[in-house]
């Protein structure tokens, strides 16, 4: 695997870490902004908003320039804005800090899983997104309980800090271990990005990916009341089992990354039935702790992790570029807005368990999605995969994805 994909890892994971850190300071910065804590909420709200309405306006700005130096310019936007948000005095320059990282953070997905595509042969392009997504996986694992410990002890504005050194150790390692690549053929051509659109596969499988992680993010938004108000965990013992969600979603992500190449569909279709099972199992569980973290652990396995089989279908469907992988990253960030927003309207009608169901009615709604994409498989034979990555191809596209 080429060095840069791990680089690319880094720099995403100072993205994720980016976008996490607010959940785990909340009390902190609402005393320090002199806001309450509903308004740091909405910081949340902000960032994920920015990212999917203008992660891709702001991937078209840095379309015609070279990777590395795309890239670079992303580091710097966003080292800006968090620049600001360790900086900022008022709730209004906090919440334009977190509109600025947004955008830059999305942008900086497209361009990364874009030069993924092209840094890596195509029978192992799966396994480099997964490798990149590891980057995703770990934010998750460390990034949010790492930053939420420099914030308690040192300060919620040295958590911001952090993450700016963070970030810029990465923008130095990109710059020293990215090659400078031209400009891909298939990326700096706005029209040629675009009309990729006016396929109906490819809008098939944006909406799978929206379906696949709003089911995660209607659950994972509200693990923390389920387990201390259904199941009866203490407060303490939430951070470890989160922990333990995070480390099931590496392994997964390792796993699917091994498989994306060649089953990318069938990947998904099992990860979306497994998913809608280990939901409505922890639904109905949810007051008997043995279970719970077992089912806990099920939804850390197949939820998130199957970013890499996702974001090779989008490529195949249409085309590797760093303005088709953009708007993956908004369909996919859709899902966690659909996922957590109806979840809590869901809680005041419904109570705890709801968003649990919610999840699994959504994995299910995903699967039928994939529909159409199955006929055609040949499922019972095991040597399919090489006639399903040339299904899943989109005729001459194909050729010109190669490195």
């Amino acid at each position: 695997m080429p060095r840069a994909v791990y680089l690319l890892a880094l720099g995403i994971f100072a993205m994720v870490t980016s976008e996490f850190v607010v959940a785990g300071l909340m009390p902190q910065m609402a005393d320090g902004l002199g806001v309450t804590v509903p308004e740091i909420g909405y910081l949340i709200t902000a960032f994920a908003v920015a990212m999917a309405a203008g992660g891709p306006f702001l991937t078209v700005a840095v379309m015609r320039l070279r990777p590395r130096a795309a890239l670079l310019t992303l580091f710097a936007v966003f080292l800006a804005g968090n620049v600001l948000a360790a900086t900022a005095t008022t709730y209004g320059a906090m919440l334009a800090a977190r509109i600025v990282t947004g955008v830059a953070a999305q942008a900086f997905f497209g361009v990364s899983l874009s030069l993924c595509a092209r840094l890596t042969r195509p029978e192992v392009r799966g396994r480099a997104i997964a490798v990149a997504m590891n980057g995703l996986m770990l934010g998750t694992l460390l990034g949010l309980p790492l930053s939420t410990l420099v914030g308690e002890h040192f300060g919620w504005r040295a958590a911001f800090w952090a993450i700016s050194a963070l970030a810029l150790f990465a923008a130095l390692c990109t710059a020293l271990g990215i090659p400078d690549l031209d400009r891909p053929a298939e990326g700096g051509d706005l029209r040629r990005e675009l009309a990729v659109f006016k396929r109906r596969k490819l809008w098939l499988a944006l909406l799978t990916s929206t379906f696949v992680i709003g089911a995660t993010f209607s659950a994972f938004s509200y693990f923390n009341p389920v387990l201390t108000e259904v199941t009866g965990f203490s407060a303490g013992s939430v951070p470890l089992l989160l922990i333990a969600y995070g480390a099931a979603t590496v392994v997964g992500n390792w796993v699917v990354g091994r498989l994306a190449d060649r089953y990318p569909v069938r990947v998904l279709l099992c990860g979306l039935v497994l998913n809608a099972v280990f939901l409505a199992g922890f639904a109905l569980t949810a007051h008997l702790p043995v279970p719970t973290v077992a089912f806990l652990l099920g939804v850390g396995l197949v939820g998130v992790t199957m970013n890499p089989a996702m974001v090779t279908r989008v490529q195949r469907a249409g085309n590797a570029g760093p303005l088709v992988n953009s708007i993956h990253s908004s369909f996919i960030t859709l899902g966690i807005i659909i996922g957590s927003s109806v979840g809590g309207l869901a809680i005041d009608a419904y109570g705890l368990r709801s968003p649990l169901w919610l999840g699994a009615a959504m994995a299910v709604v995903g699967v039928l999605t994939l529909v159409p994409d199955l006929p055609r498989r040949g499922l019972t034979r095991p040597a399919e995969g090489a006639a399903e990555r040339t299904a899943d191809a989109p005729g001459p596209v194909a050729a010109s994805r190669r490195p």
